[in-house]
Formats: C-alpha cells, sequence, structure tokens
C-alpha cells in the first residue's frame, strides 16, 4: 500500500526521517559540490531528470531513438521547463563537467547520443536511496532492499519518478518561501542544511532555532556568494520566514513554523510521487 502526501504530512515520524535524509543530501553535497549542484535547484533538478528519462526509455536496438542533446532539449521545451538557450547551456555544462558524454554512433555519424557517466548515475542513486530509505522509515517497509536487490532498478524507477515529478503542480509551482529558495542556485542545499540542524523536537515553535550563525560560513560551506545569499536570506526575512535570535550574525538563525511545514509539505508531496512511482514499477512487494 502506497502512502499518499496527505499521511506523509501527518506522520509522526516524518521529521526525524526527513531530517536523516536532509543530512545524507548534505554528505552528498560536500562530497561532490559541482555534481550535487545539479539536484539543488528547481529548474536544473528538472531538466536533469528529463534527460535521465530519455536515457532510460530509449530503445539501444534503434539508434535513431537514442537520447541525444536536441531531444533533450526538446523535451525540456516540451515540458516547460526552459527556453532553449537556457536547456542548451545545460547541456554544455553537463558535457563540460563530464556529468554526460557523447556516446560513439556506430550506424549515423549525423546522429551523437550523449549518456549520463558513471559518477552522475552514482549521485542519482545516492538520491533514489536516500528517500526510498526515508519511507521505509515511515512505515517499516522494505523498498530500500528490494530496490538493491535489482539492477535494473533504477532505471525502471527514475522515469516514473520524473513523470511524477513534471505532472505535480506542487513540485512545478512550489509556494512562497520554499519558491524563494529553489530557484536559487544550489537552493535545494541551503534548504537541507537549514533542515538538517533543527530538532525535530522544536518544531511547534513559532521560531524554530537551526544551526546557522554565520551568512559567510554557510556561503563558504555551499560554495554561494556571499553577497547572493544574504540578499536571498533577507528577502526571506522581509518574509517572516527566517531571522535571528539576536545580533545578525552573532546568533543563531531561526526559520518560521509556516518555512519549516512548506519544506515538509513539499517533501510529502515528493516523497509520494516517489512512493507512487516504487509501487508501479515494483508491485507491492515492499509492503511490511
Amino acid at each position: 500500500m502506497t502512502l499518499n502526501a496527505e499521511e506523509i504530512a501527518d506522520h509522526p515520524a516524518l521529521h526525524r526521517c526527513v531530517r536523516m535524509q536532509a543530512l545524507a543530501m548534505n554528505q552528498a553535497y560536500q562530497a561532490n559540490p559541482r555534481l550535487s549542484s545539479v539536484f539543488a535547484t528547481q529548474q536544473r533538478w528538472l531538466m536533469a531528470h528529463i534527460g535521465l528519462t530519455l536515457h532510460f526509455r530509449r530503445d539501444p536496438s534503434d539508434y535513431r531513438k537514442e537520447a541525444t542533446a536536441a531531444r533533450i532539449i526538446d523535451a525540456i521545451r516540451q515540458h516547460q521547463v526552459a527556453s532553449r538557450n537556457t536547456a542548451d547551456a545545460f547541456i554544455k555544462e553537463m558535457l563540460h563537467y563530464n556529468f554526460i558524454e557523447v556516446v560513439p554512433a556506430d550506424e549515423d555519424a549525423r546522429i551523437r547520443p550523449v549518456q549520463p557517466t558513471p559518477s552522475s548515475l552514482e549521485e542519482v542513486l545516492g538520491w533514489m536511496l536516500a528517500h526510498l530509505q526515508t519511507l521505509d522509515g515511515l512505515d517499516g517497509a522494505n523498498r530500500l532492499s528490494l530496490f538493491l536487490a535489482r539492477s535494473d532498478a533504477l532505471a525502471r524507477l527514475q522515469p516514473l519518478v520524473a513523470d511524477g515529478l513534471l505532472s505535480s503542480r506542487p513540485v512545478r509551482e512550489p509556494k512562497q518561501t520554499f519558491s524563494l529558495f529553489t530557484w536559487l542556485n544550489n537552493g535545494g542545499a541551503v534548504m537541507d542544511w537549514l533542515i538538517s540542524g533543527i530538532d525535530p523536537d522544536h518544531a511547534g515553535q513559532d521560531r524554530i532555532p537551526t544551526v546557522v550563525v554565520s551568512i559567510g560560513d554557510f556561503g563558504g560551506w555551499l560554495k554561494l556568494s556571499r553577497t547572493h545569499l544574504a540578499r536571498k536570506l533577507r528577502d526571506a526575512e522581509e518574509m517572516g520566514s527566517i531571522g535571528w535570535l539576536g545580533q545578525r550574525g552573532q546568533s543563531v538563525m531561526w526559520v518560521s513554523r509556516d518555512f519549516y511545514n512548506e519544506y515538509m509539505t513539499a517533501q510529502a508531496v515528493k516523497l509520494a510521487i516517489i512512493d507512487a512511482a516504487f509501487a508501479e514499477a515494483f508491485g507491492t512487494q515492499a509492503d511490511s
């Protein structure tokens, strides 16, 4: 039986499970900031999922249906995720940093398929494992072990997850403060870092303390411009979503209960999409 977004959002274990998930995302970011940043910005995250979907759903027996840069760009535009120029720049960046690579074409040299490199697939795998572990933590099921037991698990599951993400209005149109950070470079990492430092026992407070004191140290860890980050944080502060318990830069930053709940609601929506995709890919074998 799958969990829907409302059940996940209301689950008493959600706060602790999502905190562990955020810590896992932080560790991945620290290990490879540039690659992890692809999954830390809303637009880039969705473009990456589109490219991966075309790769996993390609027909290896028909070279005319391979995933190419042109087909990925067209799919990104069709899903209204980004303009052609933005999508083209994204593909070029992925090639430049060896996150994707051109595959030699045997039949037609004019067709230049691209595919994710092993390091990129490892990043996607880690992202998927962290979320399956969260779901298992909520209901005691065994999605993670079933996933790890199949060599084709990522190829089966990722396209279905992408379908759910791209068709979800809450994912495509996040609200208020969450939206403020999702379009910031590494904004997902900003939120994960804030949430990972929150004691779930404090979640009911109006002003929930984090572990952040220095914006400079915060931006340095995230490889973000201090000026750019400070501007976004000031926008969030003006919305009443964050603040400092004392003097700015010399006291702990807090996040509002509304912002915290926005983050948890967004996680619940995403986790429900992943759970529905898992059930479609593998059936209900994961029941506890």
